[in-house]
């Protein structure tokens, strides 16, 4: 007697995702929130980049860092913070800013104030200041015949 063994069973070929999708779908998932926030990152950055190379706020910065009552509070160097708060509009020579501008040295930390107007490619200030933490005085950087 010459007995057949019986068939294999046939194994059905599955696909590549049905396979392998307990673990593709958590790893796109991370991908894709990882490219979103890098996308809001660099729009941040580009956005607060622009901002920082405006010359109000270069010049509120030299200002500040100018100042014997700044540098006597804050000590040197005088560090701008990462993240500062505000909006700068600017529109050929004309323009408005209202900025804070986070500041640090080695013996403290503060913010500097501004307020400003561009007309005529000119920027006027009509609130210059730094308000040093823990202190209940702010810092007047404008010349006394401004204000």
């Amino acid at each position: 007697m010459n007995a057949m063994p019986p068939p294999l069973p046939t194994s059905h070929s599955r696909g590549w995702w049905s396979r392998h999708w307990k673990w593709a779908v958590p790893l796109l998932s991370a991908l894709l929130l990882a490219l979103f926030a890098g996308v809001i990152l660099l729009f941040m950055s580009t956005l607060l980049g622009m901002m920082k190379s405006s010359d109000a706020y270069q010049q509120a910065l030299r200002e500040a860092k100018a100042n014997p009552a700044v540098v006597q509070a804050l000590g040197e160097p005088i560090e701008e913070g990462w993240f500062m708060m505000g909006n700068i509009s600017v529109n050929g020579p004309s323009g408005k800013a209202n900025l804070q501008i986070p500041i640090s040295g080695p013996k403290g930390e503060g913010d500097i104030y501004l307020e400003a107007t561009k007309s005529a490619g000119q920027w006027n200030y009509s609130t210059l200041l730094v308000r040093v933490d823990g202190s209940d005085r702010p810092i007047d950087l404008l010349p006394a015949q401004t204000q």
